[in-house]
């Protein structure tokens, strides 16, 4: 398969992993307890990302990387353009909103406004405990995804000479971890991996399982041919082994913690167990015929998809309030329009949360797609074409 073949049902798959955060973040105490429970363990979206994040930069850089300047300044520059336009222009606004009009505390987390935005600005504060948090809370897994992104093009390099090292390369990342964790636990530094949990879900030394679980399905998909496989086994194999992965973590004792994936047994699922089940799910998108692969890459779910990154952004923080106040105005005018002419049965079968949940949902997706079509995809292509990160080339005397 060539490397920079376009796979629509992977973009659409962004727009499902966006949801599923979503949904996760916006669970209501009023649901019933399974659905409450499942909905909790929803954070797998981000799972999704980063193993595709892993698939997608090994498919499109890992022939042609090369250990050179040149190469370097262009991939980087990429990078840019498709990550951090959207990104600094929220954090801009989030702190400059905080820091004139006031807001949620949790933007600076008790800590200097200035500090914490350089921190957020360049994708520091997802290395401290303490600052994970701040600015576009959802932000901290952006350090993550830079951290692999810069490690990546040397990554690549081990595996061509030694194809192993795809294996024992996340064994070496994750002792790193432990090791700095056995280090600066007892250091107060900010959190600066300070405790196990943070090192395992919020760092890319925890979470390199999920990229090198990407990085091996795309070497795979890059040695086999173009043939699409009849039946979608790999799918639907697929989506029982996320199903049942969601369903260990949703059935994890709580006892003081807020989600199963803070248990030991959910972070192992989370890391290791749910990847493989993502991967063959990714893998029936990229070789099986299926109504889910086509149903990816509808018009439609192509829109949403890239879209996606935008959505996942804005789906917490400042938007989000703006659309979550407008939309609970909304719901409790219907409601009030209802009693006042009589429709009260209406009111009584019309479920207050879901109706909720959908018009921000709603909402938030509209948003995303106008961001997406009038600043992030222009600013992605002008970045693109620039002349940023680039060499000015000498004058001739």
């Amino acid at each position: 398969m060539k490397a920079n073949s376009y796979i629509p049902a992977l973009t659409g798959v962004r727009a499902i992993a966006a949801f599923l955060v979503f949904f996760h973040h916006i669970n209501q105490v009023d649901f019933p307890f399974p659905l409450k429970r499942t909905l909790n363990e929803f954070h797998m979206g981000v799972t999704m990302f980063f193993l595709l994040s892993g698939f997608l930069i090994c498919m499109r850089y890992y022939d042609s990387c090369e250990l050179s300047e040149n190469w370097f300044r262009k991939y980087i520059k990429n990078r840019i353009a498709r990550i951090y336009p959207m990104y600094l222009l929220l954090t801009v606004v989030t702190f400059g909103l905080f820091i004139f009009i006031g807001g949620e505390a949790t933007v600076v987390n008790g800590f200097g406004p200035v500090l914490v935005l350089l921190l957020n600005i360049f994708f520091l504060r997802g290395f401290f405990d303490d600052f994970k948090f701040t600015g576009v809370a959802q932000g901290w897994s952006l350090t993550v995804e830079e951290s692999f992104y810069f490690l990546a093009p040397l990554l690549f390099m081990r595996i061509k000479k030694n194809i192993k090292a795809i294996f024992y390369l996340p064994v070496l990342l994750l002792s790193l971890g432990l090791i700095l964790v056995l280090i600066f636990r007892n250091i107060p530094f900010y959190g600066f991996f300070g405790n196990f949990t943070f090192m395992f879900l919020y760092t890319f030394l925890g979470r390199c399982t999920e990229f090198f679980i990407g990085m091996g399905l795309a070497l795979i998909v890059l040695k086999m041919n173009e043939t699409n496989r009849k039946y979608p086994l790999f799918t639907f194999l697929g989506l029982f082994w996320i199903a049942g992965s969601i369903g260990i973590m949703a059935s994890l004792p709580l006892n003081g913690i807020e989600y199963g994936l803070y248990h030991p047994l959910g972070i192992i699922t989370n890391n290791l167990v749910l990847p493989v089940g993502i991967a063959f799910f990714y893998f029936g998108l990229i070789k099986e015929r299926s109504v889910i692969r086509s149903f990816l890459s509808s018009a439609t779910m192509q829109l949403l998809g890239k879209s996606s990154y935008i959505f996942y952004l804005i789906h917490i923080g400042v938007i989000a309030n703006f659309t979550k106040i407008w939309s609970r105005e909304r719901v409790d005018a219907l409601y009030e329009w209802l009693d006042k002419r009589g429709y009260e049965w209406l009111a009584d079968h019309l479920n207050d949360s879901v109706l909720f949940i959908g018009m921000v949902f709603i909402l938030l997706n509209l948003v995303s797609i106008l961001l997406f079509k009038t600043i992030e995809e222009p600013l992605n292509l002008y970045i693109r074409k620039s002349r940023l990160l680039e060499k000015k080339q000498a004058r001739p005397a």
